[in-house]
């Protein structure tokens, strides 16, 4: 039988041995400038990996609705082209263009710090009115 133990990172499963106990530290205070790092490193490697996936599935599609002597059928450069997918993944990412990152750290972050990053990687002279939390306190 399995049982969850909220002192253990991990399922607890009879006769086997237990995990280490979560460190009692305040890493998840979203106050805590590491939280906040580790957060926005997380929300941007999250929003590259969906840019990423829908690049690829983009590709995939359009090589399955291409005819038989299209050059999208050609599978010579297919490592390469996944390895530039995730390169302009990390770059839209970086930038945040489709907003997922921004959306994570709304609730991961206190209003001040989820919006601070986002207005500096706006354009020079754009209005940066970032939309409010989807957790509205009750």
């Amino acid at each position: 039988m399995t049982t969850l133990n909220p002192n253990l990172n991990r399922y607890k499963v009879a006769g086997q041995i237990e995990a280490a106990p979560l460190p009692a530290d305040n890493s998840s205070d979203p106050a805590d400038p590491l939280y906040r790092a580790r957060a926005t490193e997380a929300a941007l490697k999250f929003e590259s990996y969906f840019i990423g996936d829908m690049l690829h599935k983009m590709r995939s599609a359009t090589a399955a609705l291409a005819d038989a002597s299209s050059p999208f059928k050609n599978p010579v450069n297919n490592d390469m082209l996944d390895l530039t997918d995730n390169l302009v993944a990390d770059q839209m990412a970086s930038h945040r263009s489709f907003g997922i990152a921004d959306a994570i750290l709304r609730q991961l972050l206190p209003p001040a710090a989820a919006t601070a990053p986002a207005t500096s990687a706006t354009a020079p002279g754009a209005a940066h009115n970032p939309a409010p939390p989807l957790n509205k306190p009750t």
